[in-house]
């Protein structure tokens, strides 16, 4: 995203490289990996910025970080954190796909980003880290504040817990982000963050808006985080192979994730069919925490769903207009290397049969726990259970 910051881009030619190279050397776990993983690799986003830093020799801290249109693309996308905000203020449910509720955005939309938005909406992305250098930590969501203060305010968003896990697996498996003796790049945050485990809350860092990592958890069912990969944002090329070494096992370990939690199908149990757009709400409820997260996902095109958790026990529950809810009492034991647990839906469909009466206004007025006790007595008929109802 700044192109100035070119450790990033290099490491991720190298891990297509890595990859292609261990997958056809019959590398087991390279080869689960990719069996088991759509794996999506951008090595630039600003390639303009690139070849400016690039042309004038890195000559400071800032010369293309900007695109060509002297835009910082990570503050380019829409600020859908306000609107989060506002929501949980107000106790407004609707805590995901934000990006219908934008009415107006600050600056022009630049074309690297507008790029960026078509792709994160068409592909159903579960995991993403996008790379940066100038410091040396893994940064997870919120990267802004609630208040507006501009640094050292925690602003946790209802996944804190699985992201912080998903920090750690970058940082732990990375060569010294997260030891406390190495060199810190030279500021007072810096050199906390190793003693925090070589993780930082963005916020807490320092807040800012319009980035693409809050876009991605707000926008679609992607879990984004930051990585900040070194103190040097252009190191010298005789420092590569040494820099790859250090994040190898940390980029295999963190592509992994994308299968912690639970993953199925939503499907409609007549026709057998997947149902997209169903919503997956989860409650927490391991030893009496009774939390509901309020972040849900919806199934895809085909009605499958990826839910990223950490171990627990979880109340999860699909549904979507038209079906009953089906809820379903899950544990969850994340082992490494293996495909999260399969947990599937089977929805049954509300249909009212000719001869059941319904006088409309009635209808429409009812309050929606009503319309469910109608919807859970017709399905109690079909089963045989009781007698049809005719609705007055």
């Amino acid at each position: 995203m700044h192109g100035n910051e070119v450790l990033g881009r290099e490491l991720i030619l190298k891990l297509a490289d890595y990859l292609c190279d261990e997958y056809m050397k019959s590398n087991g776990n390279i080869r689960e990996l990719i069996h088991q993983t759509r794996i999506h690799l951008m090595a630039s986003m600003n390639p303009d910025g690139w070849q400016l830093a690039t042309d004038t020799g890195a000559s400071d801290y800032l010369t293309g970080r900007t695109n060509n249109n002297s835009v910082d693309l990570n503050r380019n996308f829409p600020d859908l954190d306000r609107i989060m905000f506002s929501h949980e203020e107000n106790h407004i449910d609707h805590n995901n796909h934000l990006l219908q509720d934008i009415t107006s955005i600050k600056e022009p939309l630049q074309p690297e980003t507008r790029a960026v938005i078509r792709l994160i909406m068409q592909i159903p992305f579960v995991l993403s880290a996008n790379l940066h250098g100038g410091d040396l930590v893994a940064n997870y969501p919120y990267d802004e504040s609630k208040s507006g203060k501009l640094t050292g305010e925690y602003s946790s968003s209802p996944d804190d817990e699985t992201f912080r896990h998903l920090a750690l697996q970058y940082s732990l498996y990375h060569a010294d982000m997260a030891d406390p003796k190495r060199k810190n790049c030279g500021d007072v945050d810096s050199a906390q963050f190793a003693k925090q485990g070589g993780i930082t809350n963005g916020a807490k860092w320092y807040s800012l808006q319009g980035g693409m990592q809050d876009f991605n958890y707000l926008s679609s069912n992607d879990f984004e985080i930051t990585l900040e990969l070194g103190c040097d944002k252009y190191p010298n090329d005789d420092v590569l192979e040494n820099e790859w070494k250090r994040n190898k096992n940390a980029l295999i370990n963190f592509i992994w994730q994308s299968h912690i939690g639970v993953k199925g199908i939503v499907y409609d149990s007549v026709t057998k069919l997947g149902i997209p757009n169903a919503v997956i709400h989860v409650k927490n409820v391991t030893k009496n925490i009774q939390k509901d997260i309020q972040h849900d996902i919806t199934s895809v095109h085909d009605g499958d769903y990826f839910r990223l958790l950490t171990p627990g026990q979880y109340k999860i529950t699909a549904y979507r207009d038209g079906y009953l809810p089906h809820t379903r009492l899950v544990t969850v034991i994340n082992r490494p290397f293996t495909q999260a647990q399969r947990v599937d839906f089977a929805l049954k469909p509300i249909s009212l049969p000719p001869y059941i009466r319904i006088q409309p206004d009635n209808f429409i007025n009812s309050k929606p726990d009503e319309l469910f006790s109608t919807a859970q007595k017709w399905e109690n008929w079909r089963n045989g259970n009781q007698e049809p109802l005719a609705l007055e």
